[in-house]
């Protein structure tokens, strides 16, 4: 019951914000009474971090599939960038912005846990490019991953971006240009030029 729960208000959550949905709300979509979703979650903030945390999983594995599979680091990039793309896509809400204002603590949890998770990964793909000659052998690979993080983060904040002028999609798409092409080899931008020209036709 208590997965069914998550999947139901995670459901919820991403179609209409954390704010808007109430215990009650969950409850009546599940024809189950609002007791039975307390005795798995003591408040809505238990339930709103356990839908945080399964939906950070999700992408994981998501992520981490592409990782293990792409043909280049490059590649990659542009795979997981199209991924969280389809992912944002589901979500009607601006779960973000609202788990920073309403679960401010949650929020900075999840922000550990993202940086955690993609210091590592970015880490191990850049040195995967560097090792493969697609990127200069001269970039400080833990720098560069701490910058990539931060300008992801950076481009997500409706306040700098705002979401009338930029959409997400040529957002991710800038950034991912700008950030490659300061660390591609003359190999690198080969692959690199490649990709956008077919993202474009």
């Amino acid at each position: 019951m208590r997965e069914k729960i998550i999947h139901k208000a995670t459901e919820l959550f991403l179609n209409f914000g954390f704010k808007s949905v109430t215990m009650d709300d969950i409850a009546n979509e599940m024809a189950i009474s609002k007791k039975t979703i307390y005795v798995h979650f003591a408040n809505k903030t238990k339930l709103v971090e356990a839908v945080t945390f399964a939906v950070f999983e999700n992408v994981c594995e998501g992520i981490d599939g592409i990782c293990n599979t792409s043909v280049n680091p490059i590649e990659e990039l542009y795979d997981i960038k199209m991924f969280v793309l389809q992912y944002l896509k589901s979500e009607k809400s601006s779960p973000q912005f609202q788990l920073k204002k309403y679960y401010p603590q949650i929020y900075n949890q999840l922000r550990v846990k993202q940086f955690e998770k993609m210091h590592e990964s970015v880490k191990d793909s850049l040195q995967n490019g560097v090792d493969t000659n697609l990127f200069r052998d001269t970039i400080n690979v833990d720098f560069i991953s701490r910058m990539y993080f931060n300008g992801l983060m950076g481009i997500k904040d409706e306040t700098f971006f705002p979401l009338d002028i930029y959409d997400m999609e040529y957002l991710m798409e800038s950034y991912l240009e700008y950030h490659l092409r300061a660390i591609v080899t003359e190999k690198g931008l080969q692959i690199l030029n490649k990709f956008i020209k077919s993202n474009q036709s």
